[in-house]
């Protein structure tokens, strides 16, 4: 056999790589457990986790970088060009979402005047402080980790809290101002779509609906070997113990995450129409490739 046959035939055979972005939480890594350890089919493609907080994953999304990554539906607004939304991997808040935080004893009026740390400028959460409009406070740009901190030692009057903050703020010694899931339910009716999955337009449709299939699998099989894949993910939960982790794994990782379906479209939909009318976001039109 000739070196250019030999050649021919290791290209062939190389599998294809698929990088897949999802941030340094728990539910993100519940869901790509069962590809992390080779316990779904992965039909012949090699997928790589490559883990960045959530706001660094927008900014590569911008650069088209990844083929499959989580992101903010809030970025999803300047991507949909270049990205689908797969049907499966939303973390929706189902009455429940990011929460405006503050020391025990300050007292809440509106932003104005105010320094509000916020986990990113493409942020969902950031988002939805905007459309909840209780004034324009001086926004500083901190790692989602850094908030708490900066909240308890008083470097910030408020913080936007998103992943484990969420249901942790208060063994920090801070309150809850709003939930922003709670209010966004209240004037919707419908649960807040806060992270999506999505897939590059040009892999082509054959390939988009193939790594959707297989993200839907390694997520039923989370689901199905629960405690198994809590393990794992509580390497990412940062603080929390198993029961935390289970709980907050629980809020992001269900039925909703399964399959968007009808209704979560239209969550998705809403969010995006109510912050193009407001001048927010560019006005977008967007596909869902289907795991089924």
């Amino acid at each position: 056999m000739s070196v250019q046959m030999l050649k021919s035939k290791k290209k062939k055979t190389a599998q294809q790589l698929i990088r897949v972005g999802h941030s340094p939480d728990a539910d993100d890594a519940f869901m790509f457990y069962g590809i992390k350890y080779g316990n779904v089919n992965t039909h012949g493609l090699k997928l790589v986790d490559v883990i960045e907080e959530i706001e660094l994953l927008n900014q590569r999304a911008l650069r088209c970088e990844l083929e499959v990554t989580a992101i903010s539906v809030h970025a999803f607004s300047f991507l949909a060009d270049f990205y689908d939304i797969m049907s499966c991997g939303v973390s929706m808040g189902d009455g429940y979402g990011p929460r405006l935080v503050c020391r025990k004893k300050a007292k809440f009026k509106s932003l104005k005047g105010k320094v509000v740390a916020v986990p990113g400028r493409f942020t969902t959460a950031y988002l939805l402080l905007k459309l909840w409009g209780k004034g324009d406070g001086e926004i500083r740009f901190l790692p989602f980790d850094k908030i708490v901190p900066a909240v308890q030692k008083g470097e910030v009057d408020y913080g936007l809290v998103i992943h484990e903050g969420q249901i942790l703020f208060e063994e920090y010694g801070l309150k809850s101002i709003v939930d922003l899931g709670t209010w966004w339910m209240e004037k919707t009716k419908l649960p807040v779509p806060l992270g999506i999955d999505v897939v590059r337009k040009d892999l082509g449709a054959p390939l988009q609906k193939k790594v959707t299939k297989i993200l839907h699998s390694s997520i039923e099989y989370g689901l199905k070997n629960r405690d198994k894949a809590i393990k794992y993910a509580l390497k990412y939960g940062r603080g929390m113990d198993v029961g935390t982790a289970d709980q907050f794994v629980g809020m992001y990782v269900n039925n909703w995450t399964r399959d968007l379906g009808p209704k979560g479209k239209k969550a998705i939909t809403e969010v995006l129409s109510r912050a193009a009318k407001a001048n927010l976001i560019p006005k977008v039109n967007f596909k869902i490739i289907q795991a089924k």
